[in-house]
C-alpha cells in the first residue's frame, strides 16, 4: 500500500489555523516595551482591535486566553454577594457560572439543553426577577455546541436596567456579526486563537463608559487583571506585554482591516453555509439549535464510534476536527470554518470526513457533501 504524504488541516475552532505572515512576525527581534518603537506596534493593535470590535471605546491586551479576559470580567463587575445572571447552554456558558461563583455573586444562573439558544424574553424575565442585577453574562456563539445566542435583541432588553451586558465572543467575534457601541454591549471579551488567526496567547477586553463606571466602584480583590490599571496606562501596558504576540496582533488585524469586517462576516456566512448543505447531502443530522458561523456540529451516526473516527481522522490523516465536550463526548463532531479558511479548505475537511465516515461504517455516497458544498461555492461567485 502507497505511503501518502502527511499533512495537517487543523478545523477544530481554536486554535485555528495561523497565516505565514502572521507566523513570521512573532520571529522578530524581541524589543524593550518601554519604549516609543513598541508602542506605535500596540497602538497600531489596538487600533484594529476596536474597528473589529466595532467600539470606540479603548479595547486591553491580557496576557492570558480568552479565558483570562473572562475572568477578568467577572473581577472587575462583580463584588461578593452581587446579582448576577449568567446564561449556560453549553460548556463555555457553563464557565461563566463558574466564574461568578468563583468570585462569590448572588448567581441566578439559567440553564439550557447543550445546543438550545436562550430566548431573549428569558433574559427579562431573569431580570424583573432580580432587579439589582449588577451584570448579565451571556456568550455570543457556543463553542462547545455550535448555537448562537441573539445578543442583538438581548442587549435591546438589558439596556432598560441597570444591568451590565457582557458577551464572550471568543470564538464568535469576527465571524459572527458583533457590533458593540450600536447594539449597547457594555463588555465584550475574546482571544487571539480564533478568528483572529494567532497563536493563543492573547485575550482582549473592551468595556463602556457604562461598564467603567461599575469598573471603577468595584471593591473586589484582584490585582493582574485590575482593569482600573490598564485603563490608567491605556495605550500602554501596567505589566509586561506579550511583546512577539502583539507584533502577530499588530499584522493579523491588518490583514483582516483589509478584509473589512462585512467581508468577515460573508466569508464565514458563506462557508458555514456550504458546510450545512454538505451534511444535509450526507444525510447528516446537525446538532444546535440555532448554528452559526462559527462551526458546524453534527450527530454521529449511530453506526459510527465518535470517539474513535475523530482521532482517527486527526492521527492517520491529518484532519483534525473536534468531538463533543462532557457528556457529548462521542455524539456529536464540530468541524470548524473560521478563520484563516477558505472554501477549499471546507472541502477538504467535507472530503476527509465522507472518507472517514464510509471507513467507520456509515452508508453514505461518496463526493455528495463535496458537490453540495462546491454548488454553494459556485453559485456565489468565488
Amino acid at each position: 500500500m502507497a505511503k501518502m504524504i502527511r499533512k495537517n488541516y487543523l478545523m477544530a475552532p481554536g486554535p485555528t489555523p495561523v497565516p505565514t505572515d502572521i507566523l513570521l512576525e512573532g520571529a522578530k527581534d524581541t524589543i524593550h516595551h518601554r519604549t516609543p518603537q513598541y508602542l506605535e506596534i500596540q497602538k497600531k493593535a489596538i487600533d484594529g482591535c476596536q474597528y473589529l470590535f466595532q467600539t470606540k471605546q479603548p479595547v486591553y491586551i491580557l496576557s492570558s486566553s480568552g479565558s483570562g479576559a473572562m475572568e477578568a470580567a467577572v473581577a472587575n463587575l462583580i463584588n461578593p454577594g452581587d446579582k448576577a445572571i449568567s446564561v449556560n447552554s453549553g460548556k463555555f456558558g457553563e464557565r461563566w457560572g463558574d466564574l461568578c461563583r468563583a468570585f462569590e455573586a448572588d448567581l441566578d444562573e439559567i440553564k439550557l439543553e447543550w445546543g438550545s439558544m436562550v430566548k431573549p424574553e428569558q433574559i427579562k424575565e431573569a431580570l424583573e426577577k432580580n432587579p439589582d442585577t449588577k451584570a448579565v453574562f451571556t456568550t455570543l456563539s457556543e463553542t462547545s455546541t455550535g448555537t448562537v445566542h441573539p445578543i442583538k435583541e438581548i442587549a435591546e432588553i438589558v439596556k432598560d436596567y441597570d444591568a451590565i451586558l457582557v458577551v464572550d465572543a471568543i470564538s464568535g467575534l469576527l465571524a459572527q456579526p458583533l457590533k458593540m457601541d450600536e447594539w449597547g454591549i457594555d463588555v465584550v471579551v475574546t482571544g487571539v486563537q480564533k478568528g483572529f488567526m494567532m497563536p493563543p496567547g492573547i485575550g482582549l477586553i473592551s468595556a463602556s463608559e457604562k461598564a467603567m463606571k461599575v469598573i471603577n466602584e468595584n471593591k473586589n480583590n484582584k490585582y493582574y487583571f485590575d482593569l482600573k490599571a490598564y485603563a490608567k496606562k491605556y495605550p500602554d501596558s501596567p505589566w509586561t506585554p506579550p511583546i512577539n504576540l502583539v507584533y502577530q496582533l499588530a499584522k493579523s488585524v491588518e490583514l483582516l482591516q483589509e478584509e473589512t469586517i462585512e467581508g468577515l462576516w460573508e466569508r464565514h456566512e458563506l462557508m458555514a453555509k456550504a458546510t450545512r448543505k454538505a451534511m444535509e447531502a450526507m444525510g447528516l443530522e446537525l446538532f444546535a439549535e440555532n448554528p452559526g458561523n462559527v462551526l458546524t456540529s453534527i450527530k454521529v451516526p449511530e453506526v459510527v464510534d465518535g470517539k474513535k473516527i475523530v482521532s482517527f481522522l486527526r492521527d492517520n490523516w491529518g484532519v483534525t476536527f473536534a468531538g463533543g465536550q462532557e457528556h457529548l463526548k462521542g455524539k456529536i463532531i464540530r468541524i470548524a470554518h473560521l478563520g484563516y479558511m477558505s472554501q477549499f479548505d471546507v472541502i477538504i475537511g467535507i472530503s476527509a470526513l465522507e472518507m472517514g465516515l464510509k471507513k467507520f461504517g456509515y452508508d453514505l455516497e461518496l463526493g455528495s457533501g463535496v458537490k453540495a458544498a462546491e454548488e454553494v461555492f459556485i453559485k456565489a461567485g468565488v
